[in-house]
Protein backbone atom coordinates (compact mmCIF):
# COMPACT_ATOMS: atom_id res chain seq x y z
CA UNK A 1 0.00 0.00 0.00
CA UNK A 2 1.22 3.48 -0.89
CA UNK A 3 0.63 6.81 0.85
CA UNK A 4 -0.94 9.67 -1.07
CA UNK A 5 2.46 11.38 -1.22
CA UNK A 6 4.10 8.29 -2.69
CA UNK A 7 1.42 7.92 -5.35
CA UNK A 8 1.63 11.63 -6.18
CA UNK A 9 5.41 11.49 -6.56
CA UNK A 10 5.40 8.34 -8.67
CA UNK A 11 2.45 9.39 -10.85
CA UNK A 12 3.62 12.98 -11.33
CA UNK A 13 0.43 14.56 -10.01
CA UNK A 14 -0.39 16.63 -6.96
CA UNK A 15 -1.96 15.18 -3.86
CA UNK A 16 -4.95 17.47 -4.43
CA UNK A 17 -5.42 15.90 -7.89
CA UNK A 18 -5.46 12.46 -6.27
CA UNK A 19 -8.03 13.60 -3.72
CA UNK A 20 -10.13 15.01 -6.55
CA UNK A 21 -9.85 11.81 -8.60
CA UNK A 22 -10.86 9.89 -5.49
CA UNK A 23 -13.90 12.14 -4.94
CA UNK A 24 -14.92 11.58 -8.58
CA UNK A 25 -14.63 7.81 -8.28
CA UNK A 26 -11.73 7.55 -10.74
CA UNK A 27 -9.49 5.97 -8.10
CA UNK A 28 -10.14 4.66 -4.62
CA UNK A 29 -8.23 4.56 -1.38
CA UNK A 30 -8.50 2.56 1.76
CA UNK A 31 -8.33 4.34 5.09
CA UNK A 32 -6.01 3.55 7.97
CA UNK A 33 -7.11 3.62 11.59
CA UNK A 34 -5.82 7.21 11.63
CA UNK A 35 -8.03 8.01 8.58
CA UNK A 36 -5.09 8.38 6.20
CA UNK A 37 -5.47 7.32 2.59
CA UNK A 38 -3.61 4.27 1.36
CA UNK A 39 -3.61 3.27 -2.28
CA UNK A 40 -2.92 -0.04 -3.97
CA UNK A 41 -0.04 -0.03 -6.45
CA UNK A 42 -2.61 -0.59 -9.20
CA UNK A 43 -3.76 2.99 -8.58
CA UNK A 44 -0.64 4.17 -10.40
CA UNK A 45 -1.88 2.60 -13.63
CA UNK A 46 -5.37 4.04 -13.14
CA UNK A 47 -3.87 7.52 -12.65
CA UNK A 48 -1.75 7.02 -15.79
CA UNK A 49 -4.91 5.97 -17.64
CA UNK A 50 -6.75 9.11 -16.45
CA UNK A 51 -3.90 11.40 -17.42
CA UNK A 52 -3.49 9.82 -20.86
CA UNK A 53 -7.23 10.14 -21.51
CA UNK A 54 -7.13 13.77 -20.42
CA UNK A 55 -4.22 14.42 -22.77
CA UNK A 56 -6.35 13.35 -25.73
CA UNK A 57 -9.06 15.76 -24.61
CA UNK A 58 -11.55 13.53 -22.84
CA UNK A 59 -13.64 14.92 -20.03
CA UNK A 60 -13.53 13.42 -16.57
CA UNK A 61 -17.09 12.22 -17.18
CA UNK A 62 -15.96 10.30 -20.26
CA UNK A 63 -13.04 8.86 -18.33
CA UNK A 64 -15.22 7.87 -15.37
CA UNK A 65 -17.64 6.11 -17.70
CA UNK A 66 -14.76 4.19 -19.27
CA UNK A 67 -13.28 3.19 -15.93
CA UNK A 68 -16.70 2.08 -14.74
CA UNK A 69 -16.55 -0.69 -17.35
CA UNK A 70 -13.45 -2.15 -15.67
CA UNK A 71 -13.26 -4.14 -12.44
CA UNK A 72 -12.09 -1.92 -9.59
CA UNK A 73 -9.52 -4.44 -8.42
CA UNK A 74 -7.84 -4.74 -11.81
CA UNK A 75 -5.61 -2.21 -13.48
CA UNK A 76 -6.47 -1.12 -17.02
CA UNK A 77 -4.58 -3.26 -19.51
CA UNK A 78 -3.31 -2.54 -23.01
CA UNK A 79 -6.36 -4.30 -24.46
CA UNK A 80 -8.65 -2.19 -22.23
CA UNK A 81 -7.00 0.96 -23.58
CA UNK A 82 -7.30 -0.27 -27.18
CA UNK A 83 -10.98 -1.10 -26.75
CA UNK A 84 -11.81 2.17 -25.03
CA UNK A 85 -9.70 4.35 -27.31
CA UNK A 86 -11.44 2.79 -30.31
CA UNK A 87 -14.79 3.79 -28.82
CA UNK A 88 -13.53 7.37 -28.33
CA UNK A 89 -12.36 7.78 -31.91
CA UNK A 90 -15.66 9.17 -33.24
CA UNK A 91 -15.84 11.65 -30.36
CA UNK A 92 -12.29 12.83 -31.02
CA UNK A 93 -12.89 13.06 -34.78
CA UNK A 94 -15.90 15.30 -34.10
CA UNK A 95 -13.84 17.53 -31.81
CA UNK A 96 -11.07 17.76 -34.39
CA UNK A 97 -13.59 18.82 -37.06
CA UNK A 98 -15.01 21.46 -34.69
CA UNK A 99 -11.55 22.82 -33.89
CA UNK A 100 -10.59 22.97 -37.56
CA UNK A 101 -13.80 24.89 -38.33
CA UNK A 102 -13.07 27.26 -35.43
CA UNK A 103 -9.52 27.80 -36.69
CA UNK A 104 -10.78 28.53 -40.19
CA UNK A 105 -13.33 31.08 -38.91
CA UNK A 106 -10.91 32.72 -36.48
CA UNK A 107 -9.04 34.69 -39.15
CA UNK A 108 -12.23 36.51 -40.11
CA UNK A 109 -12.76 37.52 -36.49
CA UNK A 110 -9.31 38.91 -35.69
CA UNK A 111 -9.40 42.69 -35.85
CA UNK A 112 -13.19 42.82 -35.80
CA UNK A 113 -13.24 44.20 -32.25
CA UNK A 114 -16.95 44.37 -31.61
CA UNK A 115 -17.85 40.78 -32.53
CA UNK A 116 -21.11 41.93 -34.08
CA UNK A 117 -20.06 43.02 -37.57
CA UNK A 118 -21.55 41.22 -40.53
CA UNK A 119 -18.11 39.83 -41.30
CA UNK A 120 -17.64 38.21 -37.87
CA UNK A 121 -17.95 34.54 -38.71
CA UNK A 122 -16.95 33.39 -35.24
CA UNK A 123 -19.34 35.02 -32.78
CA UNK A 124 -22.03 36.26 -35.14
CA UNK A 125 -22.41 33.90 -38.09
CA UNK A 126 -24.93 35.18 -40.57
CA UNK A 127 -25.18 38.50 -38.66
CA UNK A 128 -27.85 37.12 -36.30
CA UNK A 129 -27.10 39.89 -33.78
CA UNK A 130 -28.06 42.67 -36.19
CA UNK A 131 -31.62 42.56 -34.89
CA UNK A 132 -30.38 43.72 -31.48
CA UNK A 133 -29.01 46.98 -32.85
CA UNK A 134 -25.61 48.36 -33.89
CA UNK A 135 -22.36 48.02 -31.98
CA UNK A 136 -21.03 45.48 -29.55
CA UNK A 137 -24.35 44.08 -28.37
CA UNK A 138 -22.66 41.21 -26.51
CA UNK A 139 -20.70 43.67 -24.41
CA UNK A 140 -23.61 45.87 -23.31
CA UNK A 141 -24.37 45.86 -19.61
Amino acid sequence: MLTIGEVAARAGVTTSALRFYDSQGLISAERTAGNQRRYRRSTLRRVAFVRAAQQVGLSLEDIAAALATLPRERTPTKSDWERLSHSWRALLDTRIDELEALRDRLTGCIGCGCLSLRSCTLMNPGDVLAGQGPGAVRLRV
